[in-house]
């Protein structure tokens, strides 16, 4: 009996309604469509639906041979930001504030829209359409984009890793996008000695802009990133000795959403950025009408950001200054100072006119500045407060049309007190000659 029922189940034959014979697992349902189930290895059952036999079969075939790769077969759900969240809980080995701007920037450019995709569905497609968006639609510049393509790529690399999906979709996608977009990520200009002296020479004499002299000529003049100018506090500041002393930077977070805004108080990025900064007597004179200005309204730093209180630069209201505002401010004062100059000069002329920049540019003029003057490199790297001297030389310097004009002077007369002295050594050494022969 029990052969009998064995026998049966062996030469039970399925059809479908166009009289196709169904494989084990497969079911026509009422409306017509398919679907196949099948239990992994894992143990766990599992579906998958197609409108018809032919697509039903192309993905039984790809469900077989992800299972001979290994691929997991259940993660048909899983989205880009669930396996985002799996990277936050991994990610180790960063800095909190760069772990920080990673969430800030997934979350407000990622997670709303290209997270929702599930995984499995991403082509390398759909990420070079998205980076484009963010380019052509969100007008974001390519330095941003990278930021966000570095998390990216990260993402589906841990599901490449887990076997989730077999490749990384966006593996040297950021590549393609720069080439279809111009070319690579511009490097920040310096200003020249003639726009730098424009600028500041602009604020001294202009009573609207007169406050933001102090803080922006001690940026120019020594180098400091705009977190480590914000969070520096008057006990940094040694007028006796004439030392700045950095030993944190003041991050802020413009989150937009229920988060808010808020600042924090972090490390330098390296252990060489927690260093001593020589005062020239410029700078001294800035922080005295900083504070001049300061008594003079009344003002009086209120802030307290996990334990750091009395600011040095901070608002009308107390409250500590933070780079979005040190921006909006660089742009008030060069559309203004371009004015000036033309209505002087004329449209006709040739003027010197500041261009487009924002505070880290004042970081690289002050690098380019002190290598200008011939100081060591090594001594630049310090100020600065480089881990490695290629960072002062590869980013930060750039080489000027004046300082290029210097050095070749330089190698041009060089070449003629060489050329000199071997000339004369030439001659006496025939005189030499002359003198033995007699």
């Amino acid at each position: 009996m029990q052969f009998q029922k064995k026998e049966k189940r062996q030469t039970t034959v399925r059809f479908d309604s166009h009289h196709v014979r169904l494989r084990t697992g497969e079911v026509q349902r009422k409306t017509g469509s398919y679907m196949y189930r099948w239990t992994d290895k894992l143990g766990k059952r599992n579906t998958i639906y197609a409108a018809t036999l032919e697509d039903l079969r192309e993905q039984e075939e790809q469900i077989l041979v992800d299972q001979h790769d290994g691929i997991k077969a259940n993660i048909k759900n899983v989205t880009v930001n669930d396996v985002y969240e799996l990277w936050c809980q991994l990610k180790r080995g960063i800095k909190d504030s760069t772990m920080k701007n990673y969430i800030y920037m997934y979350e407000l450019f990622v997670k709303p829209t290209f997270g929702k995709k599930k995984l499995v569905q991403v082509k390398k497609s759909d990420v070079r359409r998205f980076y484009n968006q963010l380019i052509d639609d969100k007008v974001l510049k390519p330095s941003t984009v990278d930021v966000i393509h570095n998390i990216v790529h990260q993402v589906f690399q841990i599901a490449v890793d887990d076997d989730m999906i077999r490749s990384n979709p966006a593996a040297n996608m950021l590549r393609e996008i720069k080439m279809a977009h111009g070319s690579e990520i511009e490097k920040r200009k310096a200003l020249t000695l003639e726009q730098e002296e424009l600028f500041l020479g602009y604020l001294a004499r202009t009573p609207k802009y007169q406050h933001w002299y102090p803080v922006f000529y001690i940026m120019a003049n020594t180098g400091m990133r705009v977190g480590e100018i914000t969070g520096l506090r008057w006990c940094d500041v040694d007028m006796e000795n004439g030392i700045i002393s950095v030993n944190h930077t003041l991050v802020y977070y413009n989150h937009r959403d229920e988060k808010g805004c808020y600042f924090s108080i972090n490390t330098p990025k390296t252990k060489a950025g927690i260093r001593e900064i020589p005062m020239t007597e410029g700078v001294k004179q800035a922080f005295l009408m900083e504070k001049e200005f300061q008594d003079e309204c009344g003002m009086k730093s209120v802030s307290h950001i996990e334990g750091y209180s009395d600011f040095v630069f901070v608002n009308r209201n107390g409250e500590v200054q933070h780079q979005g505002t040190l921006n909006k401010a660089l742009q008030r004062i060069m559309r203004d100072c371009n004015s000036e100059v033309l209505e002087k000069k004329g449209v006709d002329s040739d003027p010197v006119l500041l261009p487009k920049f924002s505070c880290h540019v004042l970081r690289h003029t002050f690098a380019t500045r002190m290598c200008e003057s011939g100081l060591n490199v090594k001594v630049v790297q310090s100020v600065l407060g480089h881990a490695d001297v290629t960072t002062t030389l590869d980013i930060y310097v750039t080489v000027t049309n004046d300082l290029k004009k210097r050095e070749i002077t330089a190698f041009e007369t060089y070449l003629k007190t060489g050329a000199k002295q071997m000339a004369d050594g030439q001659r006496a050494s025939r005189h030499g000659v002359r003198l033995y022969c007699l």
